[in-house]
């Protein structure tokens, strides 16, 4: 769902590193990951874009981050 998705954008701002599988399966930060500066300002652009919302990633580095700051976003009424 909602992480599985994130897992998703995550693989592709990663620009081929990285896998769904391998971001989902990860207990580590997205940066010891080796997802990249560049790929987060991919994530950022990607999150945004599939998820209408706009975020700040910060100090966020980590799937379950991602997904709890993004869950009260993309699931508040309309």
């Amino acid at each position: 769902m909602l992480k599985e998705r994130v897992a998703a954008l995550v693989a592709q701002a990663s620009d081929g590193e990285l896998t769904t599988a391998e971001v989902l399966a990860a207990d580590c930060s997205l940066t010891a990951l080796g997802l990249t500066s560049l790929g987060y300002i991919r994530l950022i652009d990607a999150i945004e874009d599939d998820f209408g919302v706009d975020i700040e990633l910060g100090s966020l580095d980590t799937l379950d981050g991602l997904v709890d700051r993004l869950s009260p976003l993309v699931d508040r009424p309309s």
